[in-house]
């Protein structure tokens, strides 16, 4: 079946998660990703725990569709080869520290020269301008500069970290936003791009509701828990043995869920009429709605608030997740082939389409596992030259 992006060849120089996440997206819709990497190895993810028979389970999770190749860049026969790889390809992806490309000769002037159609898509945690350009970016540092720490927790607890790495995963997501965008804008120019994402842009664009609150009115959200700074009752609510969400967003699901706990007078309280009224009176109502939580469990609860069409469901824990019946009917895990390891599991491209199939046609790469492949059939170097390339530390 023809793939979107079968035609586009991306160079990823990229490392750790959200240029790696980047390209798989890229990678899932066809197109051809080579992984370049030092032949020491570049990306830290390898290293990162845990194992299953010495493969880091998270370098997995952000590297399938992807084939690997190892070259030295910091050599001159290494940036050679780099350059005549330049020549049939649409895309390099970086997300060395700010400068780095430039001071090893392959910055996007450099680039242009080989191959004006490049695209450059440099991924950074503050962006290619502005006092912090040449700092490094690391998502729970950006996370607590872009202030999503600051309202996630419980009021008398710490500023909290959420519990993934959340601006590399919705940086990832822009990064094959912007390189698909740049693909089609080039359709229309004939010339390529450089593309600039700062992991710092990325949070703040993700404050959402937070950032217009304080933009337009003033306000300056605080930590709230499990509940709703704007909305109420919007939270958690323990049950009779696990927790439960229950998002009574508007004045008619919560009168629907009134009635599910058998309170239909609370719906037209005058205290709680609105949702202003609501956040007003938010403890005496959330506690009240608490004490009657505790008499059923989540599933017993979730059953009731499912059928009277009130958004809810229990809190699960991971393994809850992959047995839950949705995620199962979906079948959003996969198990593909591993040279080393025999098979994995990985959760699916959310993508889906009617008339387009999203295949995992290649496994997270070993380490340089087509290097040699690679400049055989791609650049038609023979096996000793491959191999004094070896020898000399290129590849």
């Amino acid at each position: 079946m023809k793939q979107p992006l079968e035609d586009i060849k991306v160079l990823d120089l990229s490392r750790v998660y959200a240029g790696p996440g980047g390209s798989m997206i890229l990678g899932d819709l066809g197109a051809d990703v080579i992984r370049i990497e030092s032949p020491k190895g570049t990306d830290s993810m390898r290293d990162w725990v845990p194992f299953v028979e010495g493969e880091s389970t998270y370098y997995m999770c952000a590297n399938r569709n992807k084939r690997s190749i190892t070259i030295n860049l910091k050599h001159k026969k290494g940036r050679d080869l780099f350059l005549q790889m330049l020549k049939d390809a649409d895309v390099v992806l970086e997300n060395f520290k700010t400068g780095t490309l430039q001071r090893m000769g392959l910055g996007y002037d450099e680039l242009k020269k080989v191959n004006p159609k490049i695209i450059l898509c440099s991924v950074t945690g503050y962006g290619q301008t502005g006092p912090f350009s040449e700092e490094p970016g690391f998502d729970p540092v950006i996370q607590a500069i872009g202030g999503i720490m600051d309202v996630t927790g419980f009021p008398e607890g710490e500023p909290t970290r959420v519990g993934v790495p959340v601006v590399d995963i919705m940086t990832s997501q822009y990064v094959a936003i912007s390189i698909i965008s740049a693909i089609r804008l080039r359709d229309h120019t004939n010339t390529g791009q450089h593309i600039d994402i700062s992991l710092l842009d990325v949070q703040l664009s993700a404050l959402a509701n937070v950032a217009s609150s304080y933009l337009n009115a003033g306000a300056v959200t605080e930590r709230i828990g499990n509940g709703h700074s704007y909305i109420v009752p919007y939270q958690v609510f323990q049950c009779k043995d696990r927790p439960l969400m229950v998002s009574a967003g508007n004045d008619r699901l919560y009168e629907k869920l009134c009635n599910v706990l058998g309170h239909p007078e609370w719906a037209d309280d005058e205290r709680y009429t609105t949702n202003n009224k609501r956040i007003a009176n938010r403890n005496e109502l959330t506690s009240s709605i608490q004490e009657i939580f505790y008499e059923k469990t989540a599933d017993e609860w979730f059953k009731l608030l499912s059928d009277a069409g009130v958004p809810a469901g229990p809190v699960n824990n991971i393994e809850q997740v992959f047995e839950h019946p949705q995620v199962r009917a979906r079948e959003t895990v996969e198990e593909i082939a591993h040279p080393t390891l025999g098979s994995i599991k990985m959760v699916k491209s959310p993508l889906r389409f009617s008339g387009l199939e999203i295949e995992t046609k290649i496994h997270p790469p070993l380490l340089g596992e087509h290097t040699e492949e690679f400049l055989n059939k791609e650049l038609s170097l023979d096996k000793n030259e491959i191999s004094r390339l070896k020898e000399e530390g290129v590849i």
